[in-house]
């Protein structure tokens, strides 16, 4: 008889199915507030995931660039002389690097001195950030940067008063169209062709770039290139480094400068990466917030409902069932509001992807890791308010409800 009576006080098993259901039960009875705790957490979420997604999407694009323009374009310039004067490149230097070995192609540019304007009523002196310069025939083959509009300088035309416009210098000066004319020195000067802009080359965007005997005839250009461009073959990048200076310069290798123009673009990632580390922290600060609120939310729970708790362990339920039930409830409120967040985050990287016509990239790890935030401040949400809630006596509980 007492052996049947124990079995028959032994409280039933809390599934999992019937935690869900008792914290889901739990949480529609205050909506508004549950929707309010679960807005910081999906704030928390949405920021990590986006502030990922953007820089993953950068990055590709980035990537992408890189695979299309290469990483084996190396950038010549002089440097300065052993009294601090700035030095100069010899006339032959071009000749010189394309006779090195790995070396596919070699061009090259020469600042003129001169500068550009749309009528001669302009001051000289007001250049908008424009330089003319001389510029080899073969130069868009080695930077790969494409025509936009018009055609390159030919045998012909690099004789003649014929310029190429850079991306930016078209549109501070604002001439888009084929046959245009420009003033520089004391002639007009036709415009041939407009250039798509350089990454690489940045410099070549803020030029109007014209034969070297255009220059030497009608500007009194000394034929000196100011900065030489070289492609050579991947696996000899760095050999061709090693000896361009003393190729280039055999006399004074030493005033010579070689720089790796798509070290620039990988340092802008790293930069990027560095800002995504701070986003980051400030989506985690968010997170925080959110957790902060749902734990509140869940403290005022157990006191408005300790009725509710007197009540059932008045009927047999253990302290372990009624702890798990309100961390089931702080999990599910944490939980939906994660996943609202996650998905306001694809939305933005997809939406600023498609605005600035990037690949859409969300990490899983990203979602992976907001998902384990999620649970992760949940628990720790939960837990002092579960704790509360299972050591309350069942009578006070009763009494006090």
């Amino acid at each position: 008889m007492s052996a049947g009576t124990g079995r028959d006080l032994v409280p039933g098993r809390l599934g999992w199915a019937d935690l869900l259901r008792v914290g889901a039960s739990g949480l529609r009875t205050r909506t508004g507030r549950v929707v309010l705790s679960a807005l910081g957490i999906a704030l928390g979420i949405a920021t990590m995931v986006s502030v990922v997604g953007i820089s993953s999407s950068s990055k590709a694009r980035l990537l992408d660039e890189l695979d299309r323009l290469g990483t084996n374009l190396l950038t010549v310039t002089p440097g300065q002389t052993l009294f601090g004067d700035k030095a100069a490149l010899p006339e032959s230097s071009v000749a010189m690097a394309a006779g090195i070995g790995p070396v596919t192609s070699a061009s090259a540019t020469g600042d003129t001195g001169e500068s550009v304007r749309r009528t001669a009523a302009i001051p000289r002196e007001r250049t908008g950030g424009i330089a003319v310069r001389a510029a080899s025939l073969d130069l868009p083959a080695t930077l790969q940067t494409r025509v936009e509009r018009g055609a390159w300088l030919n045998r012909a035309t690099g004789e003649q008063r014929a310029v190429v416009l850079g991306a930016v210098a078209a549109s501070r000066l604002g001439l888009r169209d084929v046959g245009d004319q420009v003033w520089i020195g004391s002639q007009w000067w036709t415009v041939v062709g407009v250039l798509a802009p350089s990454p690489l080359a940045p410099e070549i965007d803020r030029s109007v770039l014209t034969g070297f005997e255009a220059a030497r005839t009608h500007l009194g250009f000394d034929g000196h290139p100011t900065t030489l461009y070289t492609r050579s073959a991947d696996e000899a990048v760095g050999d061709v480094r090693e000896v361009l200076p003393r190729t280039v310069n055999p006399e004074n290798p030493e005033e010579v400068e070689v720089s790796r123009p798509s070290d620039a673009l990988v340092a802008r990632a790293a930069a990027d990466g560095a800002l995504t580390g701070l986003l980051l922290g400030l989506g985690g600060v968010a997170l925080l917030v959110g957790g902060v609120g749902v734990a509140n939310t869940m403290v005022i729970s157990v006191l408005e409902r300790r009725g509710e708790i007197g009540l059932r362990r008045s009927l047999g339920a253990t302290r372990g069932q009624v702890r798990a039930q309100f961390l089931a409830e702080s999990l599910l409120l944490s939980g939906a509001g994660g996943a609202a967040g996650a998905v306001l985050g694809t939305l933005v990287t997809v939406g600023y992807a498609a605005v600035g016509g990037l690949p859409a990239v969300i990490p899983l790890w990203a979602l992976a890791g907001g998902v384990g935030a999620t649970l992760l401040v949940g628990t720790v949400a939960g837990i002092y308010p579960a704790m509360r809630a299972a050591r309350m006596s069942p009578t006070l509980a009763l009494s006090t409800a």
